[in-house]
């Protein structure tokens, strides 16, 4: 099962602008970790925490464009992916092919500035969406 090799660690908020986004986490109690340029993914990110609500990364972006430009052409903020922590990546490819879940490559892995150093990668699930795969 897909529980047994997923473990949930983030939901990604695409913006154009993260002021109120900010002011929201803020007063819900989030704590707003420092902004962050990654320049292999061509966005700004800034990781927010909460004691006991999922952490929420907000991702903006970057210098030029990136994946997000096409997206924020049409919405100003959406919910853009949701990450998982998980210890094989095959593993996961090999388990959402076994049952039926294409999952289809957005960027191959690369390190993560945020998780440092960490291999990302982001898959496009058919039928369910983004999904960011952080490697443990």
């Amino acid at each position: 099962m897909l529980n047994e090799i997923l473990s949930f660690h983030h939901i990604g908020l695409g913006l154009r602008s993260e002021e109120r986004a900010i002011f929201f986490l803020e007063d819900t109690g989030y704590e707003i970790g420092d902004k962050i340029y990654d320049p292999l993914q061509l966005v700004n990110l800034r990781l927010c925490r909460h004691n006991s609500q999922p952490d929420i990364e907000l991702v903006l972006p970057g210098e030029s464009d990136g994946p997000l430009t096409p997206l924020l052409k049409h919405f100003d903020e959406l919910i853009y992916h949701i990450c998982y922590e998980i210890d094989d990546l095959d593993e996961v490819l090999d388990r959402l092919d076994e049952i039926g879940l294409r999952a289809l490559p957005v960027t191959a892995p690369k390190p993560a500035i945020l998780f440092g150093g960490r291999m990302v990668s982001f898959y496009k699930v058919q039928g369910f969406g983004l999904i960011e795969l952080l490697e443990m």
